[in-house]
């Protein structure tokens, strides 16, 4: 974050915090009660306070953003469990190990996307863990530039994956804070093949332009045949639940340099930003 730059007198709350710490120590300051309560970690995690812990989710990604003059992203979803080619034999399924080329691809077109970047648009984010995502954070590494991982706490041990950017990746308690952050300031969204997770993130990014809650841009689907293998597009559109027109909201792409194509090529790109209204 920034130095303070606050044009008041008062004093500062780190103050009071740090102040705090060396209070006489008796039975009414050992209570929880006498705690400060911007400093009381029971008191922000009691379920009443779930308003206060979401706003806290949404504001500090932001304001660390924008400090560090992010204005635009280019979102890469996409498995954890895809293998590094190096690493393809101890896939679990031979699947995976077939899918392991898309590591690479993830890598190069978030090296070549990085390089067309200034460090203020276009700049890769993902979510910060394996696979697919550590690709992404990869190959920005690769061309000297930064990116952002938007990581969140899982019941297993995990942490970030080590090309992100320290002072860009972040932590997550709630999926959907994090969900908006990946789209808020999207300027295309690349998916690779995944699970349950790309999947999820998949369909609200579409569902979200479907419905006009989010400006069109650039949505790209990796690998057309893993994409249809698991998602009859067609079936949808002929059952009625979708219109045929939603097909047209994402294209599927094989490797980095026809994904860069598409996005320059793209109907209607650099015509509004794409953001979440409202934001």
């Amino acid at each position: 974050m920034k130095d303070d730059t606050r044009r008041h007198p008062l004093r500062h709350s780190n103050e009071d915090i740090e102040a705090a710490t060396h209070t006489p120590d008796t039975p009414q300051t050992r209570a929880p009660a006498y705690r400060l309560a911007f400093a009381d970690e029971d008191f922000l995690c009691r379920p009443e306070l779930r308003p206060v812990r979401l706003q806290l989710e949404l504001l500090k990604p932001e304001l660390a953003l924008d400090e560090a003059g992010v204005n635009s992203t280019i979102v890469l979803f996409g498995g954890a469990r895809i293998p590094a080619p190096a690493n393809k034999d101890s896939a679990r399924t031979q699947t995976l190990a077939d899918l392991s080329s898309y590591y690479d691809e993830a890598r190069t077109f978030a090296r070549l996307m990085t390089e067309r970047s200034d460090g203020s648009e276009n700049v890769i984010v993902t979510g910060g863990g394996p696979g697919v995502m550590e690709a992404g954070n990869r190959g920005a590494l690769d061309a000297g530039g930064k990116s952002i991982g938007l990581n969140i706490v899982l019941p297993h041990e995990q942490a970030p994956n080590e090309y992100v950017t320290p002072e860009l990746c972040f932590n997550f308690h709630y999926f959907a804070i994090r969900k908006m952050h990946f789209l808020m300031r999207a300027k295309a969204i690349c998916v690779f093949p995944g699970g349950f997770g790309t999947l999820d993130e998949m369909f609200e990014s579409l569902t979200l332009i479907q419905t006009g809650r989010m400006a069109r841009v650039p949505f790209l689907l990796f690998g057309e045949k893993f994409w249809r293998d698991i998602i009859n597009w067609e079936a949808l559109s002929e059952a009625g639940t979708i219109s045929a027109e939603d097909l047209e909201l994402f294209q599927f792409v094989e490797n980095a340099e026809d994904a860069i194509k598409a996005i320059d090529g793209w109907e209607g790109v650099g015509e509004k930003r794409g953001v979440i209204p409202g934001r």
